[in-house]
């Protein structure tokens, strides 16, 4: 059976489905980050391009054995970046996506290179060898030679892109959300016109992500006239405050101006600011 001219050239290729399974099952169930790197590092930086070199050149002609593993490592960190690219529009960019995707690309091409090897007699099928004696560096040829140097600074590259994510975890942006709600509650159905003597209402919201404790100041008028100054609200980081504003115009005239100014530590410009248009009405004087 290990014989099979059928099978013969295919043991890479279900060696890779099945390690792409495991690594797969690992990822999923391991809950540590750098693990989960230290893991999937060959997943992302060899299977795809070795899986997509071995569907584009079935044959055992064409490539040498160290121009397919110094390739592989190329294709593959040009491969995965391309699928994050999709998921950016289609999906989202996380781990499981990421990896889904990735263990989908491998397998499918592992199938589109399994059906070009068959149509092949065993012969012509290319199939990889482990030969660990390999030729003083000075007697290889220039393109062997090339392809060992992309190798070796493929595989430093990524051994320092997994150093520096290990000892470097990315710091979140560092931002103030700064809000307003409708009625309801939801981003939708705000004030647009209002009869004078008569009142709506809207909610303003604040929420800290700036990675320290903040003082914030919200200050609002309408048609020019101030309605209120919210002083002191000290919010942590990951902390929100919301309150509810009674717009209650006192004269008539179409496009008044909400303006809603945020303020940051007791700083004298505006941090951000918020606006709405509103009609007033006056139903005695139509």
């Amino acid at each position: 059976m290990a014989n099979s001219p059928k099978l013969r050239g295919t043991y890479d290729l279900l060696g890779i489905i099945i390690l792409t399974a495991l690594l797969t099952i690992c990822i999923a169930f391991i809950p540590s980050d750098i693990p989960r790197i230290i893991v999937g590092l060959p997943f992302l930086l060899f299977f795809p391009g070795y899986t997509l070199l071995a569907a584009l050149f079935p044959r055992k002609e064409g490539l040498t054995g160290i121009e397919r593993v110094a390739l592989s490592f190329g294709l593959s960190l040009a491969v995965v970046p391309l699928i994050g690219l999709v998921l950016n529009y289609l999906w989202e960019i996380s781990v499981y996506p990421i990896l889904v995707s990735v263990a989908v690309f491998v397998v499918a091409m592992c199938v589109l290179a399994y059906f070009r090897r068959r149509q092949l007699i065993p012969e012509q099928r290319f199939e990889p060898s482990i030969n660990v004696r390999l030729p003083p560096f000075g007697r290889q040829s220039r393109v062997d030679r090339a392809f060992m140097a992309v190798l070796v600074v493929a595989m430093a590259a990524a051994v320092a892109g997994l150093a520096y994510v290990a000892t470097h975890p990315g710091s979140e942006q560092e931002f103030t959300e700064f809000y307003l709600l409708g009625p309801s509650g939801l981003a939708e159905d705000y004030p647009s016109e209002i009869v004078l003597g008569a009142s709506a209402h809207v909610i303003v919201g604040v929420t800290n992500h700036e990675g320290q404790d903040i003082t914030y100041q919200v200050r609002i008028s309408l048609g020019g006239t101030d309605l209120r100054t919210t002083d002191g609200i000290v919010l942590h980081n990951g902390e929100n405050w919301e309150d509810q504003v009674v717009l209650a115009p006192t004269k008539a005239g179409d496009n008044q101006k909400v303006e809603f100014l945020l303020y940051r530590d007791g700083e004298s410009e505006a941090y951000q600011e918020l606006y709405l248009w509103i009609d007033v009405i006056d139903a005695q004087n139509p």
